[in-house]
């Protein structure tokens, strides 16, 4: 089976079910400051599952474009991607447990789906606690469905709890469905979710519980399904194969090949990283990402630079353009950014490349310079700063570093670093970094994890003035200019347009006036939901359409402003308070940021 044709299966799955089918979302989370990209298929969800009415109704599937660090270091073995299509379908308050394990059971094994022997699944459910009780309900329906009480592991919050992101919020316990990819002939009597022949394949969490300051679960007036299927884990299980193997990664597999001369099978992992980094940078580039040293841009970088280090560590070509039109024939019927932002996708890989070579030829002039000057080469950066300043000033990596070091201990004489040396240039090395609060891997891991989206009263007043700035920018300068990108916190909100030119102190002054002038007159904002296809007719936005399900939500501020959200937002404009620009920059050519506050 492949990719599509299992993307197409699940969604007409719960489609027969009676569920909407909606668009993936952005990988850039709309409005959520928490997190720097979309990691699961509930996140842009979140409001919905907090009570908001779906313009989808109570029950929608899809299928999510979803980037995670957090385990980057662990991409290269078998089942670790950095972008992933996560498969879910969702309960608003409608079905609950049983009719949404029914379903799991029934298009994991039915031969009109994936027609799996039911005989090689186990599940795990939550064993129960302080907090709440042990998931009887699941348990019982489980053995109903012929699932064996051996086959039915009872685990605690840490195996078979979700949530909630944050410290306080929805949650509930889940069960999760596991697979036997061993043989057949060899399957053990008992489930042992530690085994490695026993895969994952489905997760099914059951929102029922608030999760309060005080650290007390409430149970939640509307209880909620949440699903997630790892549509790569489940086509590689199919085809009883490695992730890497499967069709979306065969071809760049393939083409890593031709590039470098060299076979899959000698360098395993780091053709599994290049495919893997690569693919991930184009999905994040077609949705707005531009390598830069800080947030989204900073992973894209660091993603790419890796990539461009392990394909010169295999003297792989660079030809970007074959990677994305490979990208783009695999993926480009589903998520239609690809295709339309070719060209630039394709001169962002060559640009991050170029300024990494250059950058690399600087690092290695300055650290060569350094051997000549030091007659120890022992000890020479375990004595000064010389690691981190190559990295710091120059954006040189620690690993480079580290080979030059050996490569110039091979040349004098000596012999190769063992694991403690290295361990004492890489604590320095880190040490360093923390000092200077750089994201280390230590301190990024916050960053890289999940969480809810911010929809306290500040952020949504926040939320509602970037829709009277981007209508104050239009009317200033011009029609054609469009959002490109927005974020909220309870500080401050940033927002990105496109303009060619820096803004005069006269157009600051001329929209920030414009702005408060719509605040004050208390304007009411209305919401509307109706087909998509009216909507454009009226509305018109700079992004990805398909990305809007086929009825939408349109939000209008008196005659000032319309545009298709998803909310939250104030009932009144002068609910916002004062709007103040504190700063306009220059983020990428051609695209413009305006950094704002509002004060009471």
């Amino acid at each position: 089976m492949t990719s599509q044709e299992l993307r197409k299966k699940f969604l007409e799955f719960f489609e027969q079910k009676g569920h909407t089918i909606i668009p993936s979302a952005s990988l850039i989370p709309e409005n959520d400051p928490t997190v720097l990209f979309t990691t699961a298929g509930m996140h842009p969800l979140v409001p919905f599952l907090l009570g908001e009415k779906h313009p989808g109704g109570n029950k929608v599937t899809s299928c999510q474009k979803c980037i995670r660090t957090g385990d980057i270091d662990e991409v290269g073995d078998a089942t670790h991607l950095t972008f992933f299509e996560m498969l879910g379908n969702w309960s608003f308050g409608d079905y609950f447990k049983d009719q949404a394990i029914d379903m799991s059971f029934e298009f994991l094994t039915s031969s009109q789906w994936l027609g799996l022997d039911k005989n090689l699944l186990a599940v795990s459910v939550f064993a129960g606690d302080g907090d709440a009780p042990f998931d009887t309900e699941a348990f019982e329906k489980w053995k109903s469905l012929g699932i064996s009480e051996k086959r039915i592991a009872k685990l605690p919050k840490k195996n078979n709890w979700w949530g909630p992101a944050g410290e306080t919020g929805p949650c509930g316990p889940d069960t999760e469905m596991f697979y036997w990819t061993g043989d057949p002939n060899e399957i053990p009597e008992s489930f042992n979710d530690d085994h490695p022949l026993w895969v994952e394949i489905w997760n099914d969490v059951f929102m029922q519980y608030n999760k309060t300051k005080e650290g007390t679960y409430i149970p939640l007036a509307q209880k909620n399904v949440d699903t997630g299927m790892g549509l790569e884990r489940v086509v590689s299980i199919l085809n009883k194969t490695d992730i890497y193997s499967i069709d979306t990664f065969k071809p760049i597999i393939e083409t890593i090949e031709k590039l470098s001369g060299k076979k899959y099978g000698e360098y395993t992992k780091e053709f599994r990283i290049i495919a893997d980094h690569i693919k991930a940078g184009v999905f994040m580039i077609a949705d707005g990402v531009i390598p830069s040293n800080a947030g989204a841009g900073y992973v894209l970088r660091r993603l790419l630079r890796r990539q461009i280090r392990l394909s010169r560590s295999i003297t792989m070509k660079n030809d970007y353009a074959q990677f994305v039109s490979l990208i783009d024939n695999c993926y480009g019927d589903i998520y239609p950014n690809i295709r339309k932002n070719k060209p630039l996708i394709i001169a962002e890989l060559d640009n991050e490349f170029t300024k990494f070579i250059k950058t690399l030829e600087i690092g290695l002039r300055v650290i060569n310079d350094l051997f000549k000057k030091s007659d120890d080469i022992e000890m020479f950066s375990l004595n000064d700063d010389t690691l981190f300043n190559l990295y710091q000033t120059y954006g040189f990596p620690v690993e480079l570093s580290l080979e030059e070091i050996n490569r110039e201990r091979g040349r004098r004489g000596s012999p190769f670093m063992d694991e403690s040396l290295k361990e004492q240039y890489l604590k320095r090395f880190f040490n360093k970094m923390s000092e200077h609060q750089e994201l280390s891997r230590t301190s990024s891991a916050g960053v890289f994890k999940g969480g809810l989206a911010d929809h306290s009263e500040i952020s949504t007043k926040y939320h509602t003035a970037t829709h009277l700035l981007l209508a104050a920018l239009r009317e200033i300068l011009g029609p054609e200019v469009y959002q490109k990108g927005s974020n909220i916190n309870a500080e401050r909100m940033r927002f990105d347009f496109n303009y060619a030119q820096k803004l005069t102190p006269e157009q600051i002054q001329s929209v920030e006036n414009l702005v408060n002038k719509n605040i004050a007159e208390n304007l009411e904002v209305k919401m509307q939901t109706m087909p998509k296809e009216e909507a454009l007719k009226s509305v018109k936005v700079s992004f990805d359409e398909s990305k809007y399900g086929d009825v939408v939500k349109v939000y209008t501020i008196g005659d000032f402003s319309s545009e298709l959200c998803g909310g939250p937002h104030v009932e009144f404009t002068g609910q916002i308070g004062s709007f103040r620009i504190i700063k306009e920059e220059a983020v990428s050519s051609g695209i413009r940021r305006i950094r704002a506050i509002i004060t009471p």
